[in-house]
């Protein structure tokens, strides 16, 4: 059976590709370095394979189809959005079928994916917390984006179950479990019921699959507007909470916030906390280490937290 290694949670955004701070430090400088601590401290764990919980930004789910979590089995892309990796990922595929069928026996649907494309809320936090491409992966993409999304509370069940069936899994090695997202920020509607959403970009929204390039192309221009602003809304105090609850390994204080609530506090891209709870569920501890910078240029709480030591 396979080993839980772990979980590490971390903060993606764009910005931190296309806005770097200069050598010298600046805003996002502490979260970049702490980043590199974490790879280092995986490089010391030495995981067989890891688990990556993540959003769809959609470069891969459209209202066409949208479903609340999918499965990568075999084939993983990434797209290439925002200076992540594009082309072929790998996927270790024995380690999510076995996965798919605890899920499944623990009563939950997954969608299953043999070829799957992943944008920088899945490859960004992959790269920099295992230090590249290389280590075998399990893709599980969470909406977080497309309302109406999965509550909190199934995202805590499917959590126990991802857990469960990992420890369960026919694997001879040792997993980790990472959760790429989050914390507060907030953007734009994304909900076709959304009378703000019309037009030409709601058509996207439910037809993009068609010209996904096109899309992402006529998309990321309004995203790179969005960034460098020192004034951009970050909750902080409601980030350093949310740490807190995960390192006191109490996630039903978070559940107990509801849909409105988490919204509220952390914003729409706040919903992205998602998967820090199941993958820190799944994991079955608390964190024992975290990290929070608040960077409004990068339009995001950036934090980063771990049920492992980081030196």
């Amino acid at each position: 059976m396979a080993e839980i290694a772990g979980f590490a949670g971390m903060s993606h955004s764009p910005f931190a590709t296309l806005l770097p701070p200069p050598a010298d430090g600046g805003p996002g400088a502490k979260f970049l370095a702490d980043a590199a601590r974490v790879r280092r401290a995986v490089e010391v764990l030495a995981p067989d394979a890891i688990v990556v919980l993540g959003p769809d930004h959609f470069h891969g789910n459209f209202y066409d189809v949208m479903p609340p979590f999918v499965l990568g089995v075999e084939h993983a892309v990434g797209f290439g959005d925002f200076g992540s990796t594009e082309g072929p990922l790998p996927v270790a595929g024995p380690l999510a079928w076995s996965v798919h069928n605890g899920l499944t026996d623990a009563g939950f649907d997954v969608s299953l994916s043999y070829s799957l494309t992943v944008d920088h809320g899945i490859v960004q936090t992959y790269e920099m917390i295992t230090g590249g491409t290389s280590l075998p992966m399990v893709p599980l993409v969470v909406n977080t984006a497309a309302p109406p999304l999965p509550t909190l509370q199934r995202c805590v069940g499917l959590g126990h179950a991802l857990g469960a069936a990992l420890r369960a899994a026919d694997f001879p090695g040792r997993v980790l479990v990472a959760a790429s997202g989050g914390l507060s920020h907030w953007l734009p509607s994304n909900d076709p019921r959304d009378p703000a959403v019309a037009g030409e970009r709601r058509e996207s929204l439910i037809h993009g699959r068609a010209d996904v390039h096109a899309f992402a192309a006529a998309r990321e221009p309004r995203v790179r507007a969005m960034g460098g602003d020192p004034g951009a809304r970050v909750n902080t105090d409601w980030d350093n909470w949310f740490l807190t609850r995960l390192a006191e390994d109490d996630a039903a204080a978070v559940t107990q916030l509801g849909h409105e609530g988490l919204e509220e506090s952390a914003g729409t891209g706040g919903h992205e906390v998602r998967c820090w709870l199941i993958g820190q569920v799944a994991a079955g501890a608390p964190l024992v280490w975290t990290s929070y910078e608040p960077v409004p240029e990068w339009i995001t709480g950036m934090g980063i937290g771990t049920t492992f030591p980081v030196a």
